[in-house]
């Protein structure tokens, strides 16, 4: 009811009230007290009933009778009543919809989820407004237009994702005019633009009124709040008045939330700077620790690898050296060019160089992602690792002299007083009382100038100076070629020195490298011709390889069978013999068979058995056992044309030695 209509009401009761008066006056009646006419409706009022019920106490009088003037009362006080009604519900409106603002102001005060406080603001309009619908949009400033965000009682999928241009639509309107917008009947409204797309959405909503008001930060429209019906209606001003209040909060949570995002920003920009200035202090700290403990390895004599695992245990990675054919060529090429650690794949590489020569490269492993200052650090233990290869090469190259001036001593000056050369060699850890071996070698293959075969030479020089510190001997350059003196182990031979020297020398330098050994030489100082004998020797081996095509291997006079006997220095008959058949002549003195006499019977009858039989004057069974025997002590090749050869000789050898005992 009206505000208007209540006080036409008030007016024509007052009227009615003192005109009962005036009659009751004259007529001499007693007039009811206002206060039984008011009693149920105060009834009604205390148990808040309908608007309806307010007209039964005067239908129930004027059924009963009841004299006009208490009717008159009785309608006096039901309009007094619903004056009351009217007046406590608006303050309970009031109270419901300042208790929600409230409480929308609260959540906006402890804001931690944006959307959460959008969600409860959209509910509450639609719960106070009494809507089937309410919902916010936010505009884009980025695309020009206006996206759904929050929706209420939305059914609807197309409408839930609908955009809406500026000046399209309601809500479109709202948002480029900042100003609130009402329609009774959505679809017969034509103050705003109808899209195809838009009004496919309010059709699947099924919406027909809309109330769409403004969110406003300072003068900007950031979206627009709406509240609607399924049905045609009229929205009074103070619910537009309330949906703008809402929206007034909308725009602060907003703001609110936005302003939060940008501290929130700032605070973890200010924690990254934090950090990295925490990082920058650690690198700083890590590469004084580095400095330090590099420059302590150096004092100390510490070598390569002692600075890979100091720069691994700082840089939280894997450093290890690796010598420059190994490193990659085109990273080695870039730090030529740039002068600076490169990455490769994965890897760090700083190369290690001294002028112009690369001596190899640092390689960091597991840390794909290096700071300046780290860099810097692989950087400076690069250049530590060549101060110490340098320093080490240079120490290698004087010990290297000293080795060599020692082999050409004892290969030279045979008068050298032996304690003497006892005690040089003790300083270079060589043990010259030891069993040794003298190895010559040489690297085959043409050179293609006189440089590169000097450069070939000092290469194998360097290899075989490096092979004998490692095993306690001795090395120089000699004759084009390299001699070394080396310790044999025991249980290995001349020949297992050899080879095992050929494939070392010769992996060192990339190239073929072909080794001769002598015999195994006792007593280096005792005896002065040994060691220039023995490398006689080797020299001829060495040369016979060649000669028989086998560059890049290594052998000792032994295995050339007989020509071993032109081979070797000393001529060692006695040796050959017992290599090749003194199993035989042993088992003869120890059983006292006859196997050598059958033996050298056997070769001299053609190797015939029967013949054999008939020139020892035994049965052929006899023979046959005999070299039986014969073949289980020499081995099943024994009657091979090359060992049958080697057999005959050391056979006659044999007898020629004997021959004077026999006398």
């Amino acid at each position: 009811m009206s505000r208007d209509h209540v006080h036409s009401a008030e007016r024509a009761d007052a009227d009615a009230s003192s005109n009962s008066s005036t009659a009751a006056s004259a007529s001499g009646a007693t007039t009811v007290p206002e206060s039984s006419a008011e009693a149920p409706f105060l009834e009604l009022l205390a148990r808040g009933a309908s608007a309806d019920a307010f007209e039964e106490p005067l239908l129930r009088a004027r059924t009963e009778g009841r004299p006009a003037d208490r009717l008159a009362a009785l309608e006096h006080a039901k309009l007094l009543a619903l004056r009351v009604r009217s007046e406590l519900e608006g303050r309970r409106r009031r109270e419901a919809e300042l208790s929600a603002l409230f409480e929308t102001a609260h959540d906006l005060a402890g804001l931690r989820d944006l959307d959460a406080v959008l969600q409860a603001i959209v509910q509450r309009a639609r719960s106070l407004l009494g809507t089937d619908v309410a919902y916010l949009s936010l505009n884009d400033p980025a695309r020009g237009d206006t996206y759904m965000r929050v929706t209420e009682g939305s059914v609807a999928a197309r409408f839930q994702q609908l955009r809406l241009g500026m000046g399209e639509g309601l809500g479109g309107l709202v948002a480029q005019t900042a100003r609130p917008y009402v329609t009774d009947d959505y679809f017969k409204d034509d103050r705003f633009q109808h899209t195809a797309a838009i009004d496919a959405g309010v059709r699947d909503e099924g919406l027909v009124a809309i109330l769409g008001v403004p969110l406003m930060l300072g003068h900007h429209v950031i979206g627009v709040l709406f509240a609607a019906d399924r049905r045609a209606r009229v929205f009074e001003r103070a619910q537009i008045a309330l949906l703008g209040s809402f929206a007034a909060l909308a725009a602060a949570a907003i703001d609110t939330a936005n302003l939060l995002t940008e501290t929130r920003s700032a605070l973890a920009g200010l924690e990254r700077a934090n950090e990295i200035i925490r990082d920058r202090s650690a690198v700083i700290e890590r590469a004084s620790d580095v400095h330090d403990r590099l420059a302590e390895l150096v004092l100390r004599g510490g070598g390569v690898h002692d600075v890979a695992a100091a720069v691994s245990e700082v840089l939280g990675g894997t450093v290890e050296f690796t010598d420059a054919t190994a490193a990659p060529t085109q990273a080695m090429e870039a730090f030529r060019t740039e002068g600076h650690a490169v990455r490769h794949e994965d890897d760090w590489i700083a190369a290690v160089a001294a002028g112009g020569e690369l001596l190899g490269a640092l390689v960091l492993r597991g840390q794909p992602g290096l700071d300046p200052v780290d860099l810097r650090t692989l950087e400076r233990a690069a250049m530590v690792t060549s101060l110490l290869l340098l320093a080490r090469r240079s120490a290698a190259e004087a010990e290297q002299r000293v080795r060599g001036e020692l082999l050409d001593d004892l290969l030279d000056a045979r008068d050298r007083d032996p304690r003497l050369l006892r005690e040089r060699a003790a300083r270079l850890h060589a043990d010259l009382d030891a069993t040794h071996v003298v190895l010559a070698a040489r690297i085959d293959g043409p050179a293609a100038d006189a440089d590169q075969e000097a450069d070939a030479r000092r290469r194998l020089w360097s290899a075989a100076s490096h092979l004998a510190a490692t095993r306690h001997g001795l090395a120089a350059a000699r004759d084009g070629g390299t001699v070394l003196l080396l310790p044999l182990d025991p249980g290995a031979t001349a020949t297992d020195l050899a080879r095992r020297t050929a494939r070392h020398l010769g992996t060192a330098v990339h190239e073929a490298v072909t080794v001769g050994a002598s015999a195994p030489v006792e007593d280096l100082t005792a005896r002065p011709d040994s060691v220039p004998t023995a490398y006689e020797e080797g020299r001829r081996c060495l040369d016979a390889l060649r000669l028989l095509g086998r560059a890049g291997d290594g052998a000792a006079a032994e295995d050339f069978g007989f020509l071993g006997l032109l081979l070797a220095g000393d001529r060692d008959i006695s040796g050959f013999v017992t290599r090749t058949i003194g199993q035989v002549v042993a088992y003869d003195e120890r059983r006292g068979t006859e196997l050598v006499r059958t033996l050298d019977a056997y070769f001299a009858c053609g190797m015939s058995p029967a013949r054999t039989k008939d020139e020892l004057h035994v049965h052929v069974n006899t023979v046959a056992q005999r070299l039986e025997r014969v073949g289980r002590l020499l081995g099943d090749d024994w009657q091979s044309p090359a060992r049958a050869l080697e057999i005959q000789l050391a056979l006659r050898l044999h007898c020629l030695a004997a021959a004077p005992t026999r006398q």
